[in-house]
């Protein structure tokens, strides 16, 4: 099996009424529930909106620096993710279809790279 990231930026989502909101939480929940009935759940959740509420963490100078907010200034943030462990990329499209289709906007699909072997 493969593991793979359905995700969004939060700039996908678009401006919809609060009712609208509403009533796409339980269409995910369904689809998370189903993703966990098939057996192919790892993980999934929702970022907070704020990117005051980000830190980061740099090394690049040699040494690490902790700051607040977001590593870079950018105008697209991760909004949500999933994360899939199916047999091959046409499951992960089916996946894919059906988390996007609930929440009603758009999300990718990136493979993980395998795991190194452990010695």
């Amino acid at each position: 099996m493969t593991e793979y990231l359905l995700y969004f930026n939060q700039q996908w989502v678009g401006d919809h009424p609060e009712e609208w909101f509403a009533g796409r939480g339980p269409l995910a929940m369904a689809v998370t529930q189903e993703m966990k009935d098939a057996g192919v759940y790892v993980f999934a959740g929702g970022l907070e909106e704020d990117p005051q509420l980000a830190f980061a963490a740099d090394p690049t100078s040699g040494t690490t620096v902790v700051t607040d907010g977001p590593y870079v200034e950018t105008k697209e943030f991760l909004g949500g993710f999933a994360i899939v462990d199916v047999p091959d990329d046409e499951t992960a499209k089916h996946w894919a279809t059906r988390i996007s289709e609930a929440c009603g906007w758009p999300h990718e699909v990136r493979r993980f790279k395998p795991q190194p072997k452990q010695p």
